[in-house]
């Protein structure tokens, strides 16, 4: 949309905040995208079913509050949003903080809570504050979303026991562990059973037969058992009474001021997170289909789906890394999908609702450990482990602030000693190589020292396309090149990265370019990277960016020369 752009190039508004849902219906929506996007719709909202339900107990509420929230929240996060595959609803990474607020200022506080956060993400959008979640450091995501299945984790062991109601529903992680400790001898051998058969189905499933919906036939499995052989385990309709048939009307949060100020730092805390997560899951989305999401304008639309949701007497809403994953490997072609979910999940709260009752809460503990065993990226964690002692010490750092302390400290200590090790490796960096600075100046065209001139003949072939990279590549600047990489619509034959004038690349930004060639290997176009200093060869090493699949060159006239030859 050029018009909506400024005479310098910059965006404009429009071309900022217009929903993917228009832009996929511009580009050409027929029948067959509809039929693609309805059967992605289904196979989301089985998974989000159990999932729905499982975290809204688990944070605290009754089972249909996620329900309202993925019904409602996932409709608007698709009918506004910036991605065109993001799936919205009750995340387990909200699980502590949801919990914590019921805990403090009950239901009537976390609803004010959930709305204000709406406020301050649609806020956060339209100042363009999502430009800005990029400089969040790769350990730190990865350690606070570990910090977070742990504590998931430990909320669950009541109900995966069958312990009794007590300390072990609220406090700290250290409490929940000691308050389970001393219960362990209350045991009940018939919920330990339906939890570890349901996890058993789910990984059967996985491993055996993937594409079936094997968490929902697991949770039905569990209930038609405990129903049939009367085992005395705890289930929705013994602890909530069931779910109800029907959305609630649309009414305002009760608001006061005092309930204001009381819930405005947990309103904050859910903006941060609900920020972070929904760029994060947009940006899984962006590397599984070589798309490009809108972060102000997904940031608008997750404030929407948060008012809606609070409206509605849902909880927070965001974008779930796993449920978009599930809605693009199952053929999805636009944000129809995820209004199609939205909907499905109504069918079943109009039709079958009294079947839920049924549900044993063990089984969906069970469904929760998996998620939060899911949530680890165990890989990552080894490759930053691997690559240096700094990233181990931030990734540490957070992980362990955000078990014993709470998210926002593990977020802020993790970024915090991020800048700082950034910071010591630029000074020793350019003391080493101090003909690189860290921001190279302008020059004049005559002004081109030792590098080479232009050569047209690189521009004009159209099987090869060469980017080169110059300054510092890290966290800040990892977003950025890989927004350049994901232009290359013309899939050439080769691709030549240059890293001749980067004096510096972190483990962000390594992560940036091992996302960037596995979508070129995956368009069979060979990929040369030149100009690679050993110590950038060895953080490129770490991630699995490796001969014989990558190739080296010293220079880029050198990888001419090889691929001519």
């Amino acid at each position: 949309m050029p018009s909506s752009a400024d005479p310098s190039g910059t965006p404009g508004f429009a071309e900022l905040f217009t929903p993917k849902l228009v832009t996929v219906l511009k580009e050409g929506y027929g029948l067959n995208e509809l039929r693609a996007d309805i059967l992605a719709g289904l196979t989301v909202a089985i998974v989000a079913l159990p999932l729905s339900m499982a975290i809204a107990i688990a944070s605290g509420t009754s089972p249909d509050r996620g329900l309202y929230t993925a019904i409602i929240g996932g409709f608007l996060v698709s009918l506004l949003g910036g991605s065109r595959f993001q799936i919205g609803g009750p995340a387990g990474a909200f699980i502590v903080l949801v919990a914590a607020t019921v805990a403090q200022h009950g239901i009537d506080g976390l609803i004010l809570a959930t709305f204000l956060s709406g406020l301050m993400l649609a806020a956060a959008g339209f100042l363009r504050f999502g430009t800005y979640i990029k400089f969040i450091p790769y350990p730190v995501t990865v350690g606070f979303t570990a910090g977070i299945a742990v504590i998931i984790f430990a909320s669950q062991i009541k109900d995966l026991l069958g312990l009794p109601a007590g300390e072990s529903d609220t406090g700290s992680f250290i409490e929940k562990l000691s308050a389970a400790a001393s219960a362990l001898p209350e045991v009940s051998p018939a919920a330990v059973f339906i939890a570890a058969l349901t996890i058993a189905l789910i990984l059967a499933f996985k491993a055996f037969r993937p594409g079936w919906p094997g968490m929902l036939i697991a949770i039905a499995a569990a209930s038609l058992l405990a129903f049939f052989t009367g085992l005395p385990v705890e289930t929705i309709g013994t602890k909530f009474g069931g779910i109800a048939r029907t959305l609630p009307l649309p009414a305002l949060p009760e608001l006061s001021a005092s309930l204001f100020w009381a819930v405005l730092p947990n309103a904050f805390a859910f903006t941060l997170l609900g920020a972070i997560e929904s760029l994060l899951s947009a940006v899984v989305a962006d590397g599984m289909t070589g798309r490009r999401h809108r972060s102000n304008c997904e940031l608008v639309a997750q404030g929407a789906a948060n008012v809606g949701s609070a409206l509605f007497g849902g909880i927070c809403v965001t974008g779930t890394i796993a449920r978009t994953a599930t809605n693009v490997r199952a053929g999805a072609r636009g944000p129809v999908a995820g209004m199609c979910h939205a909907l499905f999940l109504l069918a079943f709260m109009l039709i079958a609702a009294p079947l839920a009752s049924y549900i044993p809460l063990a089984a969906l503990a069970g469904v929760l450990v998996l998620v939060a065993w899911n949530m680890i990226e165990k890989h990552a964690i080894a490759v930053l482990v691997r690559t240096s002692p700094g990233d181990t010490l931030v990734l540490s750092a957070t992980f362990l602030f955000t078990i014993f302390r709470d998210l926002t400290e593990g977020i802020i200590v993790g970024f915090s000693l991020g800048t700082l090790i950034f910071m010591n490796r630029m000074a020793k960096s350019i003391r080493i190589e101090h003909h690189i600075p860290f921001v190279p100046e302008d020059q004049a065209d005559w002004e081109n020292g030792a590098r080479a001139p232009y050569d047209p003949d690189l521009a004009s072939d159209p099987g090869l396309v060469i980017y080169r990279i110059s300054g510092a590549f890290f966290f800040g600047s990892a977003a950025t090149v890989a927004a350049v990489l994901d232009r290359i619509a013309e899939r050439p034959q080769t691709l030549i990265l240059d890293f001749s004038d980067v004096p510096f690349l972190d483990s962000t930004a390594a992560n940036t370019v091992e996302g960037a060639l596995r979508k070129a290997r995956a368009s069979k176009t060979k990929i040369i990277l030149t100009g690679t200093s050993e110590a950038i060869r060895k953080v490129l090493a770490a991630h699995g960016i490796l001969e014989p699949e990558i190739s080296f060159a010293p220079t880029i006239e050198e990888a001419k020369a090889g691929i001519s030859g």
